[in-house]
């Protein structure tokens, strides 16, 4: 039985990504419509209950195709009933290019300015050619709005890494294949480096700065490693399975950024007006109170498992921030107080 209803509105979006529990997984749609413009080219007259056998999902799935064929993408389908299938009444030279949507072309146009911060760096360039290939899928309305919208949208990145591309790419490789990995690392203030073992879990970029959260087989812990001081990278042979319980956002659950501790501090800092306009309307951590207090001052609370990352944060605020528990903050911030005051006391 061959299909000729016509479905008059339907989401591509949720076709995307809908599938039936009582049918097995079935490849993406565009892949289903591109097998179906080629199998009218090859003019075999091919019909929804043939598509919808060969990539196993329903008739129904197949005619919401060949409605986003017809209606979005323009082309010139009609069925013949004497063949019972589908043809084209012109010429179709290629499969058409998918339209964009305003959201797309918005986050396409986020991560180009997002390659900004990489400029004069070993990843410019290969990034430049990624966006590059992307871009070139685009009409020439899509292209236009990308444009209007490029003057007018811009990230500064502050003080980015530059980060070797060979250490990246080793990286990337041994996270792909779960292999262990090999590399020199000099921990932050130390004069030699060490060799390390590791089982690579996950890669990110965290405040414009890259960092390996990996196994540490020696150590038989999870460590975190700045990439700048990451030298030598060694793919073994050797491999390993991810553990199902690891989830980053939890392992980083106490962290305000990548510093894990052991310990379980309730960070209550006051600041004053100048800085609670800053600090309004921002997530700093999952775990965040605010509080507003008179004369437009703010109070923030956190919850944190160390208190290293603390101290640098409340110190970057100058005198607009005032520490109210725990006394250790207080503390350590005093001592700091008192070191600048000799240094710069004339």
């Amino acid at each position: 039985m061959a299909c000729q209803t016509r479905h008059k509105t339907h989401i591509f979006g949720k076709v995307w990504r809908a599938k039936s529990k009582s049918q097995p997984q079935s490849r993406p749609p565009l892949e289903r419509m591109i097998r179906f413009h080629n199998l009218i080219q090859e003019a075999t007259y091919p019909n929804c209950t043939r598509l919808a056998k060969e990539f196993e999902v329903t008739v129904r799935t197949v005619m919401r195709d060949l409605d986003f064929m017809r209606d979005r993408l323009q082309l010139p389908i009609q069925f013949d009933g004497q063949r019972n299938g589908f043809y084209y009444t012109e010429t179709v030279d290629q499969f058409p290019q998918l339209p964009f949507s305003e959201a797309e072309i918005f986050a396409l146009l986020v991560a180009h300015k997002a390659v900004g911060q990489y400029r004069g760096t070993p990843f410019e360039q290969p990034l430049a050619l990624a966006f590059k290939r992307l871009t070139g899928q685009l009409d020439s309305s899509a292209k236009y709005s990308l444009n209007n919208l490029d003057e007018a949208m811009s990230f500064r990145p502050f003080a980015p890494e530059d980060t070797d591309l060979a250490t990246f790419e080793a990286l990337t490789r041994a996270l792909k294949e779960r292999r262990v990995l090999k590399f020199q690392y000099r921990n932050l203030d130390a004069e030699k480096a060490q060799t390390r073992m590791v089982h690579p879990y996950h890669l990110g970029c965290v405040d414009n700065h890259w960092y390996l959260f990996a196994f540490d087989v020696k150590r038989q812990a999870m460590r975190t490693f700045a990439l700048p001081r990451l030298k030598a990278p060694e793919i073994t042979a050797e491999r390993f399975t991810i553990p199902k319980k690891f989830n980053l956002s939890e392992h980083l659950k106490g962290s305000l950024t990548v510093f894990k501790g052991d310990a379980d501090y309730e960070i209550v800092v006051d600041f004053d007006s100048w800085a609670a306009d800053l600090i309004r309307g921002r997530q700093w951590h999952a775990s965040q109170e605010v509080t507003e207090l008179p004369k437009r001052q703010l109070r923030l609370r956190l919850r944190l498992n160390n208190i290293e990352e603390a101290e640098r944060w409340v110190l970057s605020w100058g005198a607009h921030a005032t520490v109210v528990r725990p006394q250790t903050l207080a503390n350590r911030l005093q001592e700091i107080g008192r070191n600048l005051l000799s240094r710069y006391q004339t």
